[in-house]
């Protein structure tokens, strides 16, 4: 009897087999490509984030926090303000550069600086005297070029009128003729003072208990930070109850533009 031929069945190409053993790897190392992209492109994407936070907060708005009375009622202990930077120019870090800000300083405005008499301290104050103009004071009211100010921000809460040894520096300004040898200086009566280019003077609000240019000088413009736009936020720093920035808000100064 003759023997039938038996054909052997060859194995289906698949995933059991070695090319699917190659697949799976290939698939396995497209993944892992992959992975590395992601984590290639969420690194960029931080590095731009980053780079922008930089470039915002160096150049166009900045933060500041009132720590003192020295503007009341304007601007209160506890307000968080926004402060444009790029309206007065700032400065390019690590250079001597200052990039030129695109509006102009007015009278009135009120300004975050690098004041002179202190290192690593921030100021907020109003803009009263630009370069060219003469300040002077009488018994608390202020002149510029000769005119008295409406000034009906300012708060006095004090009689007295105190010189300070500060305020010699004064007599270099003076315009001619003022002093006759006998210039005294006090804290509601001084002048007039002649600006000179490049300088500013800057006055707060609550005039009988801020330390500001009738004391320590004459602003240079490269000191400028930026001008004060809007409280972002507030509260009552000077609370007594806990978690005062949580329990303690001022809602309705949240959003106010500052002028």
């Amino acid at each position: 009897m003759a023997k039938r031929n038996r054909r052997t069945k060859k194995p289906a190409s698949g995933g059991h087999g070695p090319k699917g053993t190659a697949s799976n790897r290939q698939k396995g190392g497209e993944g892992a490509k992959a992975g590395e992209n992601s984590l290639v492109e969420w690194g960029k994407s931080l590095a731009i984030a980053i780079v922008l936070f930089l470039f915002i907060r160096t150049f166009l708005i900045h933060t500041f926090v009132i720590i003192s009375g020295s503007m009341e009622d304007t601007l209160l202990v506890g307000d968080l303000l926004l402060v444009n930077r790029a309206a007065v120019g700032s400065q390019v870090p690590g250079t001597s550069w200052r990039i030129p800000g695109y509006s102009k300083l007015e009278r009135g405005d009120i300004l975050v600086f690098d004041p002179p008499h202190e290192e690593d301290l921030k100021l907020v104050k109003r803009l009263k005297g630009l370069p060219g103009d003469t300040v002077e004071m009488r018994n608390k009211v202020l002149f510029v070029n000769g005119e008295a100010q409406d000034e009906p921000f300012v708060q006095h809460s004090d009689t007295r009128d105190d010189a300070h040894p500060w305020m010699t520096w004064q007599e270099e300004y003076l315009i001619p003729g003022a002093s006759n040898g006998s210039y005294t200086p006090t804290r509601d009566n001084w002048g007039p003072l002649v600006i000179p280019e490049d300088r500013y003077f800057m006055l707060g609000d609550n005039r009988d208990t801020s330390l500001d240019s009738r004391y320590w000088g004459f602003l240079e413009g490269w000191r400028l930070e930026g001008r004060a736009v809007m409280v972002y936020f507030s509260y009552n720093k000077g609370s007594l109850r806990p978690f005062p920035w949580l329990k303690e808000i001022r809602w309705g100064r949240i959003g106010d533009f500052i002028n």
